[in-house]
């Protein structure tokens, strides 16, 4: 892995040269279509800057960013022709793999996971130990997978009992804890979490626990493509100028996370995001994406998939999905 230092000034140069050739007429703009796993917000911030401070231009593409939301699935989008490349979360992608569709890994922004489950202090839930029993709310479309892992390391059943949790099928809001209908529920670091907290909860009031720091995280917001469409060396070298352009998105995004808010807030067509909420949610993102390089470490690939085959009966995959899942031919391609 190269450090920070040297990684921004390479993609710094690399978008020199980009822009070089393109001044001097010899490139013609590639179309790149990228679908986003959630809707428009900071935790996408770096594709939205690649694109608004004409990064992505100086690469010689025409990017198109479709948000997603509940009703979207990343790997279904991909697999219908509906995106070149989509942002997906490792055991979704893996789990898609599996199941028939040859997702693979061309690159990592995200270096650490913000998944965490957030409980009330008034459930009397505060430990892992205070668990069984108790209502857990948990995303599912692929979401859940880290979380089943977690309970079977556990020895939790999620199928209810004085021993064992009951799963509620959680929306992707907040309002199972704020009713009490849930001890806990799935937040992120960077969104749901500031949710409760701004719906009157004080961080006292809270106990959280970061699958992090419990060992069983997954990789998030990793960019994935179909394993065919590698085979085309033209389009490698497109998804090499995509990757080096969005992670110089990121770069300038985390040295400039209050801009980059902004900048979020102007492609947001909802108008549903909030100023103070989307600085507040990349200053966090920002956090996860430190240390990436834009290529995937293998050592956490491993960790991923070895909590994922720890999911006991209902195991998110069955096999070890092998190094065709993931590659760094793009990366470097990119970065050379």
């Amino acid at each position: 892995m190269i450090n920070t230092g040297e990684t921004s000034m390479t993609r710094l140069m690399a978008g020199a040269a980009a822009a070089a050739f393109l001044a001097a007429g010899t490139a013609s703009a590639d179309d790149v279509t990228l679908q986003l796993k959630w809707v428009t917000q900071a935790q996408f911030a770096g594709y939205y800057v690649a694109l608004e401070r004409g990064y992505y231009d100086e690469e010689g593409l025409n990017v198109t960013i479709n948000p997603g939301g509940p009703d979207i699935a990343p790997p279904q989008v991909i697999a219908g022709g509906g995106a070149d490349v989509i942002v997906e979360w490792m055991p979704a992608a893996l789990a898609a793999r599996e199941a028939g569709l040859p997702l693979v890994n061309i690159a990592q922004p995200f270096k650490r996971s913000g998944m965490m489950l957030t409980c009330r202090n008034d459930s009397g839930v505060t430990s892992v130990e205070d668990f069984p029993g108790e209502t857990l709310g948990v995303w599912f479309f692929g979401n859940e997978f880290p979380f089943l892992s977690w309970m079977a390391t556990l020895g939790i059943p999620t199928d209810g009992g004085e021993d064992g949790v009951t799963v509620l099928r959680q929306g992707f809001n907040v309002d199972p804890l704020l009713q009490n209908q849930a001890a806990c529920i799935s937040t992120m670091t960077y969104n749901e979490y500031w949710q409760v907290i701004d719906a009157g909860f004080s961080e006292d009031d809270l106990t959280t626990f970061k699958y992090e720091d419990e060992g069983v995280a997954t990789l998030e917001d990793g960019l994935y493509v179909l394993e065919e469409r590698l085979e085309d060396e033209e389009f490698v070298d497109r998804m090499a100028r995509f990757v080096r352009a969005s992670m110089r998105g990121w770069d300038w995004a985390v040295e400039n996370p209050e801009d980059a808010a902004m900048i979020v807030l102007e492609y947001d067509e909802t108008g549903a995001q909030q100023e103070h909420h989307q600085i507040r949610m990349m200053g966090e993102v920002a956090n996860l994406v430190e240390g990436s390089d834009g290529a995937l470490d293998p050592a956490d690939f491993e960790r991923t998939v070895e909590t994922l085959l720890a999911a006991g009966s209902d195991p998110v995959i069955t096999e070890h999905p092998g190094d065709e899942a993931w590659t760094h031919k793009v990366t470097d391609h990119a970065f050379k």
